[in-house]
């Protein structure tokens, strides 16, 4: 039988060993990311190899869907919450409470150092306390984002917009709200969409594909009203109601998953969707085109954040977003992924290559650009105000028995 004193000597020399491995491996720094599949080009992970002084182990973990990153976040506050608690609880002199230490160190390494998230989950992530903000002095391209980006993440501990408030994520790529159509039914009907009131024609009852998000449906019959997507108080906007309820009888599908496989099948002619689902289609199918409206649209931004209980704002992490708002990082991602870089808004036509300039879905008109914006937080007043008319709005259809996909986000 093993006595107690060899017991914990054997341990005692394998934890000695595996502490000096990781003081070892500490000397090489290292850079773990989780993104958004698809987001970032692959070849970029070389160039910002290149572009370091000295060797770094560098781990890219690419997630399909952003809910799965924002869930990962959730599940990392909830692990350091348990082991703070369990660190509390220990004795100091508890052997096995210093094994349990660095185990938990082990594991807390193994944290991303910064993950990609949506803007529009921004707020819940920090009224959440999942991530901690950004120190923007350490950041040499924070003055190349331009102001709307910067805006956009300055954020109060309650998540709302702040002039004055701490920087919580570091944009590095946009898209739109866009019209999606198909060529071949608008050439016999003699006329294209080019903006959100097309969506009432009569030509079109029945044929539409929509997404399943009130801000967004909601959002584009007030872009045709002339309003703000961020409307405040909707019972203040005159026939808003009516309109929204003629649209929901053009329409066939409500989907935030599958809105455009209606629209490939033919089964509807129209769908509104995010720029990014978009692209890759037109670039497959010659039948669909894309248009972004043109008294402007919904806009959305793809950020780094960085996880509550990590490191502070590391070289690494720093370099990397510097180096995302870097130009020809900018242009490369713009170029190969299915989104644009916000810094290339504020470069002229002129300097990009003609594959971008010549490409209104990946950026569109300035003057279309300028009309378009974020959706923002609203308070739970106005927040129960949208849900409110979005349940009205659907239930005519429901009572027809329409059939609808009803999958959102």
């Amino acid at each position: 039988m093993i006595k107690r004193r060899s017991f914990l000597l054997g341990v005692s020399s394998l934890t000695l060993s595996q502490l000096m491995i990781g003081c070892n491996s500490q000397k090489q720094e290292s850079l773990k990311l989780q993104l958004l599949q698809g987001s970032i080009p692959a070849q970029l992970k070389g160039k910002f190899r290149q572009q370091l002084e000295q060797a770094a182990k560098l781990n890219f973990d690419p997630e399909a869907k952003l809910q799965t990153i924002l869930k990962d976040l959730k599940n990392w506050r909830e692990q350091a919450k348990a082991e703070e608690k369990d660190t509390q609880q220990e004795s100091p002199w508890d052997f096995m409470g210093d094994l349990l230490n660095f185990l938990t160190r082990r594991r807390k390494s193994e944290f991303a150092d910064l993950v990609t998230l949506g803007d529009f989950w921004l707020a819940e992530a920090i009224k959440e306390e999942l991530i901690q903000p950004l120190e923007v002095e350490q950041l040499a391209g924070w003055q190349q984002l331009p102001p709307r980006w910067q805006e956009l993440v300055r954020r109060n501990q309650a998540g709302e917009l702040d002039k004055g408030g701490k920087v919580w994520g570091a944009p590095y790529r946009w898209g739109s709200t866009v019209i999606a159509y198909r060529k071949d039914q608008f050439d016999s009907l003699g006329w294209t969409p080019t903006d959100w009131q097309d969506l009432w024609r009569e030509e079109l009852r029945d044929r539409i594909s929509l997404l399943d998000q009130p801000r967004e449906v909601i959002g584009l019959t007030l872009k045709k009203l002339h309003k703000s997507y961020n409307t405040s108080n909707l019972s203040q906007v005159p026939n808003l109601e009516e309109e929204l309820l003629a649209l929901n009888q053009q329409v066939k599908f409500y989907s935030s998953e599958h809105y455009l496989q209606p629209l490939i099948l033919g089964d509807t002619w129209l769908a509104v969707g995010w720029s990014n689902d978009v692209m890759p289609i037109v670039q497959r199918d010659p039948q669909i085109r894309a248009v972004v409206p043109q008294s402007g649209t919904a806009l959305w931004t793809d950020l780094w954040v960085k996880p509550t209980k990590t490191e502070n704002l590391g070289t690494l992490t720093q370099q990397w977003i510097d180096f995302c708002w870097q130009f020809e990082t900018a242009e490369t991602i713009s170029l190969l992924t299915s989104a644009a870089s916000p810094i290339l808004t504020a470069v002229s036509s002129q300097k990009l290559p003609k594959t971008l300039a010549d490409n209104p879905l990946r950026l569109p008109d300035a003057a279309i650009l300028k009309n378009s914006e974020f959706i923002d937080p609203l308070p739970k007043s106005t927040v129960q105000q949208y849900q409110d008319l979005w349940q009205k709005m659907r239930q005519p259809a429901v009572r027809a028995g329409k059939g609808k996909l009803k999958r959102g986000e």
